[in-house]
């Protein structure tokens, strides 16, 4: 029975989650999907772009993920003022981080892009398709501040216990994406047809709508969440604790930041086999995307359950609720495979593409479909090594890995061998089970378990 109550509180913050990240999901399986019908060309441009976006994305999420380690335990010692703090210093480092990643754009951009375009493709033309990477990205510049300020509002929301917020205004937010995808896109009820410029459009007004949604609904409901009365009465953060939570936090950017650039670099590593390849990877990144927002979002619920029962110095509860909810997230990770193999031969059917393009996406799907259940058991393991403030370790167990051990084998592969793509791309995904070993006796150990918001280190 109290394996039971974990896992309902568990489900209860991660569902509102999965639905917010699934939408969010949505909005770029919708571009996907719909620019599809405009080439090959159109395809890759927006994948290149969107991979580029995704490394900002995960900056983001970086920055605000050490803040969070606090802020779950602030709420779970009902200390308001140390949860304003870490709201207020959420602001002013995302903030830097929002301008120094528009610098990069501007600057850097079409440099970024031409990474990707070195690989020999017969059917793909690479001036075509820069030409249209860099129109979708001048306009998705525009959406950067309002995603930033959601994902401020979003996790604090979700660390005080309330994930349905978010939730409902990633359900407008797709609503609009859809709708205005379709208008700007193709050039419906009088409006031009703008191609991949119409869908960056239509992305960013679902980003100003979200926003929107999240911060005036937030502060109409001051009396529930209290956290927010007074909170711009100032934007000083007190320098202890701002030093504490840097201190902590930037192993985690840094491991967000190199994670999603490692991922762009494995990337470039494929498409040195051609653009077709970076095509086939869009449309199964589209779809499985969509898919290990399971995971990931039940990762954010035990990294937050479990840094709540560590701040109130539940020590042992917090070791056995850990163990349950890895395995728990892993078995739910074997239903998601399935869906997956499933679908794998119906989804690139929507993209109006070439055959051979179609073909790696298939097979690209079934192979990320079979390590699902590594990735969700990783994920449970990653965010309970950092719900104690273990940031350093999860900096070395995460990105560090990926840049010393998957990285270089993707790039001699691809380069010096004749090894099939797919045979490559199975053999870079199988790197994850050294770390699901590794990490799973870390948290067997206990090294991550610790009270960083508390004096006592006694068990309550």
């Amino acid at each position: 029975m109290r394996n039971k109550q974990i896992y309902k509180k568990a489900l209860a913050l991660a569902v509102p989650m999965m639905i917010q990240n699934g939408i969010t999901n949505m909005v770029g399986l919708i571009d996907n999907v719909m620019v599809g019908s405009l080439g090959t060309e159109a395809i890759t441009a927006v994948s290149i772009v969107g991979q580029l976006i995704f490394v900002f994305n995960l900056a983001i999420f970086g920055e605000l993920s050490g803040p969070g380690i606090y802020s779950a335990q602030y709420y779970g010692q009902n200390n308001l003022e140390g949860f304003r703090s870490t709201f207020r210093l959420k602001q002013s480092i995302c903030g830097i981080c929002l301008l120094g990643g528009i610098a990069a754009f501007i600057f850097g951009g079409e440099t970024l892009i031409g990474l990707y375009l070195h690989g020999e493709s017969a059917g793909i033309d690479p001036v075509l398709t820069m030409n249209y990477a860099k129109k979708y990205m001048n306009i998705m510049l525009l959406g950067l501040f309002p995603f930033v300020v959601t994902q401020i509002y979003a996790s604090s929301l979700r660390e005080s216990g309330d994930s349905v917020k978010p939730m409902i205004a990633g359900i407008a937010s797709v609503a609009i994406d859809i709708v205005f995808n379709y208008l700007l896109i193709y050039g419906k009820l009088g409006l031009p047809a703008l191609g991949v410029r119409g869908a960056a459009i239509a992305t960013v007004m679902a980003r100003i709508a979200e926003m929107c949604i999240v911060v005036i609904w937030s502060h109409a409901r001051k009396d529930k969440h209290i956290f927010l009365q007074g909170i711009y009465r100032t934007f000083l953060v007190p320098k202890a604790i701002s030093v504490k939570i840097i201190k902590k936090g930037f192993p985690i950017f840094m491991n967000e930041f190199l994670w999603a650039g490692g991922l762009a670099a494995l990337t470039q590593c494929y498409s040195l086999r051609g653009l077709e390849i970076v095509a086939g990877l869009n449309i199964s990144n589209a779809l499985c995307n969509m898919l290990n927002v399971v995971f990931v979002a039940l990762g954010n619920a035990v990294g937050i359950i479990i840094g709540q029962t560590l701040g109130a110095s539940r020590y042992e509860q917090a070791k056995k609720n850990s163990f349950h909810l890895m395995w728990f997230t892993g078995v739910v990770s074997v239903g998601l495979t399935v869906v997956l193999v499933a679908v794998s031969g119906v989804f690139p059917e929507f993209y109006d593409t070439g055959d051979r393009v179609k073909d790696y996406a298939q097979r690209f799907i079934v192979i990320t479909a079979l390590f699902f259940p590594v990735q969700g058991f990783l994920n449970a393991l990653y965010f309970t090594l950092r719900s104690g403030g273990k940031t350093l370790i999860t900096f070395l167990f995460d990105s560090v890995y990926s840049w010393l051990i998957p990285l270089p084998a993707a790039f001699i592969l691809c380069r010096f061998t004749n090894l099939p793509i797919f045979a490559v791309y199975a053999v870079i995904q199988s790197a994850d089970i050294i770390k699901v070993i590794v990490g799973y006796i870390l948290i067997k150990k206990g090294v991550w378990i610790s009270n960083l918001v508390g004096e006592s280190t006694e068990e309550a």
